[in-house]
C-alpha cells in the first residue's frame, strides 16, 4: 500500500493515488481521490472563498466565517479558506464519493397536486433488523467509512496524524475534491463526477502522510461548456453567475439554515420545496446518465417522495422527532419544516389549505406566523384572479 521513495528523495513512505482508491472502495465508497496539500489551485481557491465571504454570500451561516486568532489575539485568516490553517500538520487528503442517486421521481417531474419536495439526499434509510426502515444519517454512515480507511491505512503505515469530516469540519469538500480529481466544479457549484453525476456524499480523510513524489494532479476539465440550465432553472437567481452562488437566495438555504421569516419575493419562487432544493442538479445533463446506487444505507424512504402536504402539516413535535430523528429533515428544526410548509401550501393554489393558514397565522413563531400569513394571502389573491366575474 505504501511505496518508499528512492534516496535521492527521501526514505519517507507515500500514499499512492491506485492504492488509496481500492482501500477506500472496500471502506464502501463509490469512488476517491487522492491530492497533496497544497494542492496546485490553493490560493486561487482562498480567495475565492475569501471573496463570497467578503461579498456576504454565506448569509447567517456564521460558521463559514471562522477565523484562527493571531498572536495579538485577534481575527486573522478565514479557517476554511485553506486546510493548512486549521491543519498546519496535513501534507495530504483523500476525497471519497458516495453515490446516493436513486431511481425515484425527479422534483421537476410531474406530481400529485399538494405535493411537496424533500431533497433526495434526504430521502435515505435502512432497514433494521427489526425490519423496520429507519432514517439512516450519512454524516454517520460515511465517518464509519472513513474510520474504516483510516484503519487500514495504520495497518500499512502505522502511527500517524488524521482527521476525518463529513459536512462538518472547517474545510472545502468541494473543492479538495477538485483538486483529487473526482470531477469539476458546475455552473451550479455541485461537484459533477463525469461518469457518476452530482448526486453524491463527499467524505474528507487529511492525514499528515505525504503524495507520491512528482505525481502529476489527476484535474479533470470542465465540461460544463455552454450549458447553463442550471443557472435558467434556478427559481430565486441564486445561481448568480456561472460558477457562483449567493446562499441568501438559494432554496436549500432557505428551508435549511436559514431561521425566521423569508422575503415575500423570495417565498413566491419556493415552490413546493419544504426541505432543501434538487432543481440546478435535476436539470444537469450529467445526472441522465448517471448510475442508480446500490447503497443499502442510503435507500430511499417512500413516504419522502413527493410528500403530501397534508400529511406533512399534520405531523407533531413528537412524530417529528420519530420521523426525522437521524434524518438530515431534522436540522430544519420542527417550526423550520412548518414554515416551509405553509409557504409550499401558498405556492399550490389550493384553497383547501386555507383554515389551516389561518391556524397558523397567530403562531408565537415569527417565521411560521408571517409565512402562514404571507400564504393565506396568496391563495385569496390566486382564488380571487381565478373566479369569474
Amino acid at each position: 500500500m505504501f511505496h518508499s521513495a528512492p534516496d535521492s528523495v527521501s526514505s519517507e513512505p507515500f500514499l499512492v493515488q491506485g492504492e488509496v482508491r481500492v482501500l477506500a472502495l472496500e471502506a464502501g465508497f463509490a469512488e476517491a481521490g487522492l491530492t497533496p496539500l497544497p494542492h496546485p489551485a490553493d490560493d486561487r481557491d482562498a480567495v475565492r472563498f475569501e471573496q463570497w465571504i467578503e461579498d456576504g454570500r454565506a448569509g447567517t451561516m456564521q460558521y463559514l466565517e471562522r477565523t484562527e486568532l493571531n498572536q495579538d489575539g485577534e481575527n486573522g485568516r478565514l479557517l476554511r479558506s485553506r486546510a493548512s490553517i486549521p491543519f498546519p500538520w496535513a501534507r495530504s487528503a483523500i476525497v471519497c464519493f458516495a453515490n446516493y442517486h436513486c431511481a425515484q421521481p425527479l422534483s421537476i417531474e410531474p406530481s400529485a397536486e399538494g405535493a411537496g419536495w424533500i431533497a433526495r439526499y434526504a430521502w435515505s434509510g435502512r432497514i433494521g433488523s427489526d425490519g423496520i426502515r429507519r432514517p439512516s444519517d450519512y454524516h454517520k454512515v460515511l465517518r464509519k467509512r472513513l474510520q474504516s480507511l483510516e484503519a487500514s491505512l495504520h495497518r500499512k503505515f502505522g502511527a500517524f496524524e488524521a482527521r476525518g469530516y463529513v459536512d462538518t469540519g472547517p474545510v472545502v469538500e468541494r473543492a479538495l475534491a477538485t483538486a483529487a480529481g473526482l470531477g469539476w466544479t458546475g455552473k451550479n457549484t455541485c461537484l459533477i463526477h463525469p461518469r457518476l453525476g452530482s448526486f453524491g456524499f463527499l467524505a474528507v480523510l487529511l492525514t499528515s502522510l505525504k503524495t507520491q513524489p512528482e505525481q502529476p494532479p489527476l484535474t479533470v476539465p470542465d465540461r460544463c461548456g455552454t450549458c447553463r440550465r442550471c443557472l435558467d432553472a434556478c427559481p430565486t437567481g441564486a445561481l448568480v453567475v456561472p460558477y457562483q452562488m449567493d446562499a441568501t437566495r438559494c432554496i436549500s438555504y432557505l428551508t435549511i439554515e436559514h431561521r425566521g421569516p423569508i422575503d415575500a419575493n423570495l417565498m413566491e419562487e419556493m415552490g413546493r420545496q419544504v426541505f432543501g432544493c434538487d432543481i440546478c442538479q435535476d436539470v444537469c445533463p450529467w445526472n441522465r446518465k448517471a448510475p442508480i446506487g446500490a447503497d443499502p444505507d442510503f435507500d430511499p424512504r417512500g413516504e419522502l417522495v413527493n410528500p403530501s402536504l397534508d400529511w406533512l402539516a399534520q405531523i407533531d413535535e413528537a412524530q417529528f422527532e420519530r420521523l426525522f430523528n437521524g434524518s438530515p429533515v431534522r436540522r430544519a428544526g420542527f417550526l423550520g419544516l412548518r414554515r416551509n410548509i405553509a409557504i409550499a401550501m401558498g405556492n399550490s393554489g389550493l384553497d383547501r389549505f386555507t383554515p389551516l393558514l389561518t391556524k397558523w397565522a397567530d403562531a408565537a413563531d415569527q417565521g411560521l406566523r408571517s409565512a402562514a400569513q404571507w400564504a393565506r394571502a396568496r391563495l385569496r389573491a390566486t382564488e380571487n384572479s381565478t373566479t369569474p366575474r
